[in-house]
């Protein structure tokens, strides 16, 4: 038996008011979803995002596992939107949300923050496994052209902040949101198309054989 089917509470099994009451329950569920969901995108919303956020935190309290917060905006959005309208701005905005959804893990949080900026929530993941996740989903947007008109092929790139919240970090969610922002802000500064992220530990390093293992996993994705 379903165990999520409705069941009259008088024990009805021809009640006829049930299937209105599961229509309804049906559209309430659709109304929860749009409420989190970008209508552009298909990603979470802002909402959403400082909601999942806060629990995110408050498991790292708990639990003392890393959440790491990426913050990503695409360089030079303007243009694309001023040269090529803002259709083709809104296409490459789906584009990239495609792909972020192709390069995260089930259990990551991936949300539009607003205009051409995106957050994503990685839980358990360390600043060192953050830094590498930017690096990658970097060049794959990088190498990932999408069609604009008249066939022309519109290169996309985008600048990226990452740092964790741990267990013992006095920060509120908004502190923590401006410190990954500011990192963000800093890749423009130098030069945009890169990442910038808070200092590494001695232990968290990426080795030669992780930053190999990077293009491995970027030859394998473009090969299928």
């Amino acid at each position: 038996m379903d165990k999520h089917r409705l069941t009259c509470p008088a024990g009805d099994d021809k009640c006829p008011h049930l299937p209105e009451v599961e229509r309804l329950r049906e559209e309430v569920k659709q109304l929860e979803e749009l409420v989190r969901t970008d209508g552009l995108t298909d990603l979470h919303n802002f909402r959403y995002f400082n909601q999942a956020l806060s629990l995110e935190m408050e498991r790292t309290r708990r639990s003392g596992q890393p959440t790491c917060l990426i913050m990503c905006d695409l360089d030079h959005f303007k243009d694309i939107n001023d040269i090529h309208g803002h259709e083709a701005g809104n296409a490459v905005l789906r584009h990239v949300a495609g792909l972020i959804r192709k390069t995260i893990r089930r259990l990551d949080i991936p949300c539009r923050y607003g205009g051409e900026e995106f957050a994503l929530i990685l839980p358990d993941t360390n600043l060192r496994h953050g830094v590498r996740f930017a690096n990658r989903l970097r060049l794959i947007i990088e190498n990932s052209p999408i069609k604009a008109t008249a066939g022309l092929l519109l290169g996309i790139e985008a600048s990226f902040g990452v740092d964790v919240y741990q267990r013992g970090d006095q920060l509120s969610e908004k502190q923590f949101v401006e410190r990954v922002d500011g990192l963000l802000y800093q890749a423009k500064q130098e030069g945009r198309n890169r990442v910038c992220h808070s200092p590494l530990k001695s232990d968290e390093g990426v080795t030669t054989q992780e930053r190999d293992a990077l293009f491995d996993d970027l030859d394998d994705l473009f090969e299928d």
